[in-house]
């Protein structure tokens, strides 16, 4: 069955949606998207460095967004004006990821399929590697799961309980930066932030607890993949941004739903 490139890309779309869905709420509640978008640019500057040093693309994605969010995170505990600072960031990684990639002519590198995403081109295993960081992502969302929601919640209740802040932040870094790795292939870097807000922001509106917003973040996110790849093949569009109208399609709808 996995010799079908459509279903690998399906199963491509609903396992990063297992990591996306989760994150993506924390993302939301601690208003992350700029963070998000910085770390995920990054991921260009990844893509050279594997070039260079003959890493797999995968981890040398891994690092350079792991350092991204890290150097990121480590501002804002300093109290950096973020807004400024993370622009600085996002645009600066993306800048010299692109200009690094050109010193490699003699590889022949599709920049849009790093950009924009190429899950068709999905391989048995890069599919395999997506499913596990994804399950990674959720299995150390959900071993934090308590401390990361009371510290999103308020710092000082977080202190208060025995929990410290700067290491659920340092969870929900790691989480990012290996939603990162495993997504460039399935959306490309570019497109990461808004798998990450949009499905969260559609299913915010219809939750009453945070591990329901979780959940339909989730699903969300598979049917918004699923309905992507159908629509790229329906128009012949491409696949990535074609993922992402049909997310922002759903959110536009239960946005108008629920204002109705």
């Amino acid at each position: 069955m996995l010799d079908d490139f459509l279903v690998r890309a399906g199963l491509a779309a609903v396992g990063l949606s297992l990591a996306t869905g989760p994150l993506g709420a924390f993302v939301v509640w601690r208003r992350m998207a700029y963070f998000g978008d910085a770390t995920a640019h990054a991921a260009v500057l990844g893509v050279a460095l594997a070039l260079a040093t003959d890493l797999p693309i995968g981890l040398g994605t891994l690092v350079v967004a792991l350092a991204m969010a890290v150097t990121v995170a480590g501002l804002s505990a300093r109290g950096w004006a973020m807004d400024t600072t993370l622009g600085v960031l996002a645009h600066s990684a993306l800048a010299f990821g692109l200009v690094a990639v050109s010193f490699f002519p003699a590889v022949r590198t599709d920049l849009s399929s790093y950009l924009f995403g190429d899950i068709l081109a999905v391989s048995r295993g890069e599919l395999g590697l997506v499913w596990l960081g994804a399950l990674a992502v959720l299995a150390l969302l959900a071993w934090r799961w308590q401390a990361l929601l009371t510290s999103t919640l308020s710092e000082d209740l977080a202190h208060a309980a025995g929990i410290r802040p700067d290491r659920e932040r340092l969870v929900l870094v790691i989480a990012l930066a290996l939603v990162v790795a495993v997504a460039l292939k399935v959306v490309g870097a570019l497109l990461i932030a808004a798998m990450l807000i949009i499905p969260a922001a559609t299913a915010r509106g219809f939750s009453r607890t945070p591990e329901m917003m979780a959940g339909l973040a989730v699903v969300v996110g598979a049917l918004s993949g699923l309905g992507g790849l159908l629509l790229s093949l329906w128009q012949d569009t491409p696949t990535g941004p074609s993922i992402i109208v049909v997310a922002a399609t759903v959110f536009a709808l239960a946005s108008f739903r629920r204002s109705a």
